[in-house]
């Protein structure tokens, strides 16, 4: 009887031990799954954080994009001109537009108030029996260039380019070869003129 009692205590203690064994794993194993939950959301959090973080940013510049205002010239030359002094830079003297003061009348200069993508256009007419021969210039650099000759009457031509430009940087038209036969025509007619446009940032 008392071999049976020591049998029963044992195997009860057998039971015992096995059941704080399995408990103690289980706890083991939700600590571990507790503490994979615990650094995975906290990764998620940080994750989400700094995309919001950056996608504010993007919304302050774009803020800020959208309060500058419009960037853009048409200036305007208004008599006809000589052609005869090298790389001379061309002066428009009346400006009909000039949102965000770009264009200087005094010296010939479009200085970008800001950094972005813009469209330049120059229209001249060369005086019959003469030559024009002109350059879109950016910091000294030629861009687009051109020739004229008023065959007969006083031609007319156009020409241009979509370039970027950094803010502060100067954009000008000058001629690209000088002579007594080069020169510009100028009437009610014809006009020459110089325009930019500030397309996007």
């Amino acid at each position: 009887m008392m071999s049976d009692t020591k049998l029963a205590v044992s195997n009860f203690a057998d039971m015992f031990v096995d059941m704080r064994e399995k408990i103690t794993d289980e706890k083991l194993k939700r600590g571990d799954e507790e503490e994979t939950f615990k650094t995975s959301f906290e990764e998620t959090r940080k994750n989400l954080t700094s995309d919001i973080e950056a996608e504010k940013e993007k919304l302050f510049q774009l803020q800020g994009k959208l309060e500058q205002p419009p960037i853009a010239f048409y200036a305007h030359l208004l008599k006809g001109m000589l052609l005869d002094t090298s790389n001379e830079v061309l002066k428009f003297e009346k400006t009909f537009t000039n949102e965000g003061s770009g264009y200087d009348t005094s010296t010939g200069l479009f200085t970008a108030p800001v950094g972005g993508l813009y469209q330049f256009s120059v229209h001249t007419c060369a005086r019959q029996d003469n030559f024009a021969y002109l350059g879109l210039v950016l910091e000294d650099n030629v861009i687009a260039s051109d020739s004229n000759y008023g065959d007969k009457s006083h031609g007319c031509n156009t020409f241009g380019a979509i370039i970027r430009v950094r803010s502060g940087e100067k954009v000008w038209v000058k001629s690209t070869s000088s002579a007594s036969n080069r020169q510009l025509y100028h009437d009610f007619y014809r006009m020459n003129t110089f325009s930019g446009v500030l397309v996007s940032y």
